[in-house]
């Protein structure tokens, strides 16, 4: 019987992963001027979609999608960093023409999400984030490889058990079929050795019977020869 993972359930897990790693996401922002009042701390819903502030060296904001893929694509970005987990790869790219940083998280080779930095330490950070968010994501996909691979070895444990059991059944016919075969053959050759003895016993008979016979014949034959006596020659 196979056994299978359900994929509507692991779906549901991966959605609610996706829903609380946005909703969850924090950004490095950057710190407020000396001389400026301080403003009261606000953690948006989703920060995904929010610009964050770039009065500062440290400062990350997201990035177009459309906007990193066209820099792709004209091989204006080295790969600095990269991680492929499944489904999920996390890369940090350095820009040369404005001396920047990107940080992308891709979903089976599609860009699903960007940010920009324009300093390596920020960048790092936010690498290191994207990087714990594909992990994450990824859990589910290795869950439903792990349960698929052991599916797959409990069937392969089974059709390798039931091809032993049916040749040992095959075995155990074959025993019961020639052992039969044997069996009847003991009782014919039982059989034909009982005849023969008989044979043998009625032959040993009539061999005893001709051998009287013959004796007494050669005896009658002996009594009609007549009996000569031999004179000795006088010297």
């Amino acid at each position: 019987m196979r056994l299978h993972m359900n994929r509507y359930a692991a779906e549901a897990v991966k959605e609610t992963l996706v829903d609380e790693i946005v909703g969850t996401e924090s950004l490095d922002v950057a710190p407020p001027d000396k001389g400026a009042p301080p403003a009261p701390t606000v953690s948006p819903l989703r920060p995904m979609n929010a610009v964050m502030p770039t009065g500062n060296a440290r400062a990350v904001q997201t990035a177009e999608v459309t906007a990193v893929e066209a820099l792709g694509e004209r091989q204006a970005l080295s790969c600095l960093r990269t991680l492929q987990t499944f489904s999920y790869s996390v890369n940090l790219l350095f820009c040369r023409s404005d001396v920047s940083y990107y940080i992308t998280l891709s979903q089976e080779g599609t860009l699903w999400r960007a940010l920009h930095a324009t300093e390596l330490d920020a960048a790092e950070s936010a690498f290191r984030n994207f990087e714990d968010q594909a992990v994450r994501l990824a859990d589910v996909e290795l869950r439903h490889q792990q349960l698929e691979a052991q599916n797959e070895r409990a069937e392969a444990m089974i059709a390798a058990s039931e091809a032993q059991a049916e040749q040992l059944r095959q075995d155990l016919e074959r025993h019961a079929e020639q052992t039969q075969l044997v069996n009847s053959r003991q009782q014919l050759a039982r059989k034909d050795i009982q005849q023969l003895e008989m044979q043998r016993v009625a032959s040993q008979a009539r061999l005893n019977k001709a051998m009287r016979q013959l004796h007494q014949l050669s005896v009658t034959s002996n009594e009609r020869i007549p009996h000569l006596t031999c004179r000795r020659s006088e010297s």
